[in-house]
Formats: structure tokens, sequence, C-alpha cells
């Protein structure tokens, strides 16, 4: 049983079953139309080594790594060269679909591709969850700027909400005998 959860596959193995239409499991013999060009391609790669971080982390990094974060993106940079060299490595010796899961298939087994595969399938649901709460923090600021303002409790993630909910119940639970209406004017229209 060990054996089967680190089996692999060889790279001609790979490449047969490519020609023959057997990559998906389902025995269809219909290939993907090459339609993107080189240009394309590399946009698609610079987009996914790069991600989105740098959208929805610069201002965060700036407020308090200063001037240094010039440096922080510039070996950043790098890694992510590095990264994208060692993809296209991958991809010119098993050039067939499946990215990072056929790779490890290849080269770590059976058992590390499955849990990559479902690594990657988190990655993407949680890094789309993280730039959607990004891009809604900016266009409530675009928003603001033109004197619409949308009520916070509408902004606010469920955890923060939460959170706040609580401490106003022990706020008012403590004894000191405030009401809603004396607590501090932030804390009512935050939460």
């Amino acid at each position: 049983m060990i054996d089967q959860l680190f089996r692999k596959k060889s790279v001609p193995a790979i490449l047969k079953e490519a020609k023959e239409g057997l990559t998906d499991g389902h025995g269809q013999h219909e290939d993907l139309k090459r339609v993107l060009t080189v240009k394309d391609l590399t946009f698609f790669g610079i987009a996914a080594v790069i991600g989105t971080g740098v959208f929805t982390a610069i201002g965060t990094a700036s407020f308090h790594g200063g001037p240094a974060v010039i440096l922080l993106f510039g070996l950043t940079a790098i890694a992510c060269g590095f990264a994208a060299f060692c993809y296209a490595e991958f991809a010119s010796t098993v050039p067939v679909s499946g990215s990072a899961y056929t790779y490890s298939y290849v080269a770590f087994g059976e058992l590390f591709a499955w849990i990559i595969g479902w690594d990657l399938l988190m990655e993407y649901a949680i890094g789309n969850i993280a730039v959607a709460i990004s891009w809604s923090q900016y266009f409530v600021r675009v928003l603001e700027g033109f004197h619409i303002h949308i009520p916070q409790w509408l902004t606010t993630d469920y955890f923060t909400a939460h959170n706040g909910f609580n401490d106003v119940m022990k706020t008012l639970a403590d004894g000191t005998g405030k009401t809603l209406a004396t607590l501090d004017e932030n804390v009512r229209s935050t939460y």
C-alpha cells in the first residue's frame, strides 16, 4: 500500500498518455487548441508568479516599511524570477497540462501530487477571498471620495462584527451601568 502512495509516473508515460488523450481520465481524444501566443503566455506567467499581493499589500507595506519597501519588492522580484524559471523548466520537461500536480507526480509521487493538487485549490480560493476583501475596501474608499457613504455595518467582515458585538455586550454587562445610548459614539457607529 505504501508503494501505491509513493508511485511515480515517468515523463515518457505521461507524454504517451497525453498523446493518447488519457490525461484527464475520461479517455476522450479531444486536444486543447493552442491559440495563445508567446506574448499571452508571458503575461499569464507574470500574473501567476507576481499575483495580486502587489496590489493588496503595497499600502500597508509602504506605511510600515517606509522606503525600504523598494528593496523588499526588488528582492521579491528576484525570487519570483527564480520561481518562474523553475516553472519554465518543469513545463519544458513535462509539456502537458496539470501544472504543479503533474510536476510533483513525476518528482515525488502520487501522495504528494494529491496534496499539492488540493493545496492549489485552496490557494486559489483563499487568494481570491483576500483580493475581494482588498478591492472592496478600495471601492468603499473611492465611493467616499465622491461623498457616497456606505454604512460601516455593511462593509465590516463577519469576524470583526462578531468580536465587536461581543465587546459591546461585555461592556454593557460589566456592571458599570452603561447602556447602548451612553457608549462612545465611535463604538456605537462601528458596531
